[in-house]
């Protein structure tokens, strides 16, 4: 089968421009926040320009924004 290329594509405090790919990724082990929106195969990706930004939601889920 063909690689996925799923992960992390930005890290923390890295700057972002609008539709930059932060994470690919299978299900929603990490959640859009402010500023990130979710394609229809769980791809979080910049709806606007700033920083981003790492948090945690749970235990075991993240969640990301852009500031």
């Amino acid at each position: 089968s063909n690689p996925k290329m799923r992960g992390t594509k930005m890290y923390d405090g890295e700057t972002c421009k609008i539709g930059n790919i932060i994470v690919r990724q299978k299900g929603t082990k990490i959640f859009a926040g402010p500023g990130v929106d979710m394609g229809s195969d769980f791809t979080l990706f910049a709806i606007r320009e700033g920083k981003v930004k790492f948090s945690h939601y749970s235990k075991k889920k993240k969640i990301v924004s852009v500031i």
